[in-house]
């Protein structure tokens, strides 16, 4: 299979978008639900943002195998994780996390991503012609197309407003296994 870099660079672009859009629908979730994440949960995202970190890198510095070998590994990570809380909620009678989105609980929907993931990281593996380095994508011609240049910028903002999120939701300390409030709100809220 043949590709050139530059439709590599775009492919990964469109890739990160959909990544972007799974992390804009939990955030959403959370914001207009008041559903807050579990610790789970955030490990799926913290997963989605590594997959993230790995198509920024191919979108600004060109595809690069290391670089599809670091969404591997944020999808191996973001699978085992989601696959074990599908596996907590199995069992009838223990309940379930959240209101199921289109069927499914959003754990079961970062499973079936994330298996997306590693099935599409590696049929772009197999293209070699990507890694050409004479069609190489340099980092001076980031901002020359549009679609990277934005799927970048959105990525880099749903990523920094997941992590001011998670902050806000556990504080400094560990999480708590089923949270209601925003702890680190509540403690600097003043005492009546």
């Amino acid at each position: 299979m043949f590709l050139a870099p530059e439709t590599s660079r775009n492919l990964n672009a469109l890739g990160l978008l959909a990544i972007c859009l799974v992390l804009a629908m939990t955030f959403y979730d959370q914001l207009a639900h008041s559903d807050l994440p579990c610790p789970l949960c955030l490990l799926q995202r913290l997963g989605f943002v590594a997959v993230g970190f790995g198509l920024c890198l191919n979108v600004i510095h060109g595809p690069r195998p290391r670089h599809y070998a670091l969404m591997l590994i944020a999808a191996l990570f973001g699978i085992s994780v989601s696959g074990r809380q599908i596996l907590l909620h199995i069992v009838p009678g223990t309940g379930s996390y959240g209101e199921p989105f289109l069927g499914l609980h959003f754990y079961t929907w970062a499973f079936v991503c994330f298996f997306l993931v590693l099935l599409g990281t590696a049929i772009m593996l197999l293209s070699e012609g990507q890694y050409r380095s004479e069609g190489r994508v340099s980092p001076a011609r980031f901002g020359g197309r549009l679609l990277p240049k934005a799927a970048f910028a959105l990525m880099v903002l749903l990523a920094a407003a997941n992590a001011i999120s998670a902050l806000l939701e556990c504080g400094p300390g560990v999480c708590d296994d089923d949270p209601a409030t925003y702890k680190l709100l509540e403690e600097a809220a003043p005492r009546s």
